[in-house]
């Protein structure tokens, strides 16, 4: 046992505080420590605690009509109990429309199967309720069932699927043949087309110098058949 003022003197020396630890044990427990750095300690344990911890919110699922066909109910059913498996309560709204408020008992036979489906997850919080036109009930989770963790999203870009990896790696496809005119518009397919069309042009130009040669054979042999007979000369 210190008395206070060596236990003052002691934590001034040391740079720290004197916090006292359990005010009502007599005499009063303290203990010399950093309070602003385990103040910091303690909002970034409760943060981190507040962080994974569900806050328990109310889902309405609403049934416009007791008309509904089986599978949409099994669909809202479906919804219900995802919600129930998070830790969530649900209420379902059935609602009533004209003539319809004459068979209330069909919507309390749709609620009724609504329980039924969930009784494996879910308790009853609050039974049939009439307001207006509708009529409502609300289910909360039951004791057995532990809340389910929800993964957070993840980022877009945050990363590239396998299979864009995997077709990247692969390099471009080989798809159907193009013509030279589609190869020369593609970016960087100049150079491998060039030879092929410098080779094209010699041999058009081949072609076109036969064809002027045929020409011109053809020309001078029609000239000379088309020439008027040589008139010997006179003595």
């Amino acid at each position: 046992m210190v008395d206070t003022r060596d236990a003052l003197l002691r934590a001034r020396e040391a740079g720290l505080d004197l916090v006292e630890v359990s005010p009502t044990s007599r005499p009063p427990v303290c203990r010399i420590m950093d309070y602003g750095k385990w103040k910091y300690a303690q909002k970034k344990k409760d943060r981190k605690a507040r962080s994974h911890r569900h806050e328990t919110e109310l889902k309405e699922i609403r049934i416009k009509t007791p008309k509904i066909s089986q599978h949409d109910l099994d669909i809202k059913i479906k919804n219900a109990r995802d919600f129930l498996l998070r830790g969530d309560r649900v209420q379902f709204t059935l609602r009533f429309r004209g003539r319809e408020m004459a068979h209330i008992d069909l919507g309390q036979g749709i609620l009724n199967r609504v329980k039924t489906s969930l009784a494996d997850v879910a308790k009853l919080d609050r039974d049939f309720r009439m307001e207006n036109r509708r009529l409502s009930l609300v289910l909360t989770p039951a004791a057995g069932v532990k809340p389910r963790e929800v993964k957070p999203a993840a980022k877009p870009g945050a990363a590239a699927p396998a299979t864009a990896l995997a077709a990247a790696a692969a390099g471009p496809s080989q798809g159907p043949e193009m013509s030279d005119a589609e190869r020369l518009a593609q970016p960087g397919r100049l150079e491998d087309v060039a030879p092929e069309m410098a080779e094209l042009d010699d041999d058009d130009d081949d072609d076109d110098d036969d064809e002027g040669d045929d020409v011109a054979e053809g020309t001078a042999e029609s000239s000379a058949e088309n020439a008027p007979p040589a008139v010997p000369p006179t003595a």
